[in-house]
């Protein structure tokens, strides 16, 4: 039987405040910095070999203040090159932003942006609808599979548009994190639609592994300060838990014993450590890299 609470996504007001929060408190943004700028250049040292231009998609791409950095290293191992960034994402607050900070940088000029305000699936029927015959030489979907009814089908789709040389990446939270051991415990009660929102590397690299594809992975150590989840009323602890259990206002609305369920788990060795008085949750990601179709 489906989960009678209402799934975060579904109130896209509440998810951008307690996605915000959880920027602010957690580790994922200096993580992936440290990804982007020590490991990201090797990945894109053969995208687009020879080319002018590069073609680049970036899924579920936010507020940009990740792709602009990733977009920035490409830049820095191909100088000379023209960029067609294309950016799916379906949240017009997230994309509002992009686009003004896009227009705060004038040193942008060599990039051509399309925007796109629409799911990956949307963005996948359009491109088949038109019949596109555009590759890509590279393709960044980062937190982002969690939305999706099928993440085995959403990769293959995009792994198809990649160009020779091309790279997909795939970022999401590890299965050796906090978030797997939540999944892998409450997700039955915690999710009411067909979307997995506890899908993990772990998942996909057996999906891959079992289908013999290839494809290089790296983890990425963070945390997150949890603490307040703890004080019953308190406004930050209440985001931070609907954040957690991608559930609205679940607090007051999931039965008592589920409650108190995942807040035991959330304080359990296998999701968090407590440090000098402060619970920090282990939400380690991943990154899945792949090459284009031979």
């Amino acid at each position: 039987m489906a989960s009678p609470l209402k799934c975060l996504v579904q109130d896209d007001e509440r998810y951008q405040k307690s996605f915000q929060l959880f920027l602010e408190r957690s580790s994922e943004h200096r993580c992936m910095r440290d990804f982007i700028h020590n490991t990201l250049p090797d990945v894109l040292a053969s995208v687009g070999k020879g080319k002018s231009q590069l073609n680049v998609i970036g899924v579920g791409s936010g507020a940009g203040t990740i792709d602009l950095e990733m977009l920035s290293q490409l830049r820095l191992k191909h100088p000379r090159v023209l960029v067609d960034n294309e950016v799916v994402e379906p949240s017009s607050q997230q994309l509002h932003k992009y686009r003004v900070m896009v227009g705060q940088k004038p040193d942008l000029d060599y990039i051509k942006f399309t925007w796109n305000e629409m799911t990956a699936s949307e963005f996948e029927e359009q491109w088949r609808q038109k019949n596109i015959t555009k590759k890509a030489d590279f393709i960044h979907m980062i937190q982002m599979l969690y939305y999706v009814k099928d993440p085995e089908a959403t990769i293959d789709f995009f792994q198809s548009l990649l160009d020779k040389n091309g790279k997909l990446l795939i970022i999401l939270v590890s299965g050796e994190s906090g978030w797997g051991k939540l999944g892998e415990t409450f997700s039955s009660q915690l999710c009411n639609t067909e979307i997995n929102q506890y899908v993990t590397t772990g998942d996909i690299k057996r999906l891959l592994d079992h289908r013999r594809v290839p494809y290089k992975s790296y983890e990425l150590p963070s945390h997150w300060d949890i603490t307040e989840c703890f004080t019953d009323g308190d406004e930050t602890g209440e985001l931070m838990l609907d954040f957690l259990t991608q559930v609205v206002d679940f607090s007051n609305t999931a039965p008592p014993e589920l409650r108190q369920g995942v807040l035991k788990l959330l304080r359990d060795p296998q999701c968090s450590v407590e440090k000098e008085g402060r619970v920090m949750f282990n939400s380690n990601m991943g990154v899945i890299v792949l090459d284009a179709l031979g």
